[in-house]
């Protein structure tokens, strides 16, 4: 029964932000882009709130909304956001079986210096596999974890760039939703904000280096170009395919997997709490044997600017006008 894990696990951009990818089985599951190095200091009160601050490129966005909008499609910004994503992946095997992937994904960013900062982000994804010579079954756990640190510089110009580890530890509950390695390598990732637009790229390669003798070495590339365009009323069109290379595919067709696609987001509020939504569908090209042609990627980030003294008094004057509107409801 093939259903242990191929080589590689990738931190990846998205928006919200983003970020990893892993495969289970062969099936590439991937995060949005990463979120680096935009300061949000808004909060989202309305559509036509003016921003109090300028987003990292430089350009003074007209609400508070389009702050977090920059914000959060920048894999280093100076943002704490914590994405769940969903990932759903069809048709996997002779009897078209989903897989379902539940990336947890904090983002955590620190001030190193007054010229540098940390962005830390974890990847932990809840995992159901199901068999592939079986119309029913699976397992269902915790996959391997995926860490990535990113250096960025904490006033960049226009090019916005960070650059880190990232890696892979064998946290798997089950060894079919884990590779049973621990990995290292590289990540790199660089864009502009120019406009309406967040355009960049996000790539790295990781490479085992301990863990289980009885497991495939892993030598994974992860390739994530994302391209978003912002609209009116917080919403945004978004294209983030995670293109990845397993070079120690057995089998050149197996090599590599080429999604195309793309969605639709929207930063809003749900109560005071201020959000990123979106929803984005994949099919792939290119794609290793008995793995998905398509998939769905269903994302909800909670995010948590940083709030100036004058935004925090705006906040608990909109809280407190809330709360008279209800009870003036009530009575």
């Amino acid at each position: 029964m093939r259903n242990l894990v191929s080589p590689g696990v990738m931190t990846i951009l998205l928006l919200s932000a983003n970020v990893s990818a892993q495969q289970v089985d062969g099936q590439v599951v991937g995060a949005g882009p990463p979120t680096v190095n935009s300061t949000a200091t808004a909060v989202v009160s309305g559509d036509s709130t003016p921003a109090s601050a300028p987003s990292q490129g430089g350009d003074q966005p007209a609400n508070t909304t389009e702050a977090l909008q920059k914000a959060t499609q920048n894999p280093v910004a100076d943002l704490i956001s914590v994405p769940l994503q969903d990932n759903s992946n069809f048709a996997i095997g002779p009897n078209n079986r989903t897989q379902n992937v539940l990336n947890i994904q904090p983002v955590i960013p620190s001030h190193l210096t007054p010229n540098w900062n940390l962005i830390t982000r974890i990847i932990q994804p809840i995992v159901w596999q199901p068999y592939s010579n079986s119309n029913s079954g699976g397992d269902y756990g915790f996959g391997d974890m995926n860490p990535t640190f990113f250096f960025s510089p904490a006033n960049p110009g226009k090019l916005i760039w960070g650059v880190g580890p990232a890696f892979v530890f064998p946290t798997a509950t089950d060894p079919s939703l884990g590779q049973g390695k621990w990995s290292i390598g590289p990540s790199f990732v660089a864009l502009a904000q120019p406009g309406h637009w967040t355009l960049g790229a996000l790539v790295n390669n990781v490479w085992s280096f301990a863990g289980s003798s009885d497991r495939a070495s892993v030598n994974q590339m992860l390739f994530q170009y994302f391209i978003n365009y912002n609209l009116s009323k917080g919403w945004y069109l978004t294209f983030q395919p995670i293109i990845t290379a397993n070079w120690a595919a057995s089998s050149a067709k197996d090599v590599w997997t080429v999604p195309f696609g793309g969605g639709v987001g929207r930063i809003m509020k749900l109560g005071f709490q201020p959000v990123n939504i979106s929803a984005q569908v994949y099919a792939n090209a290119v794609y290793p044997t008995g793995t998905s042609p398509w998939g769905i990627r269903l994302q909800i980030a909670f995010l948590f600017p940083q709030l100036t003294p004058k935004e925090q008094m705006l906040l608990m004057e909109e809280k407190l006008k809330e709360l008279q509107q209800q009870q003036g409801l009530k009575n």
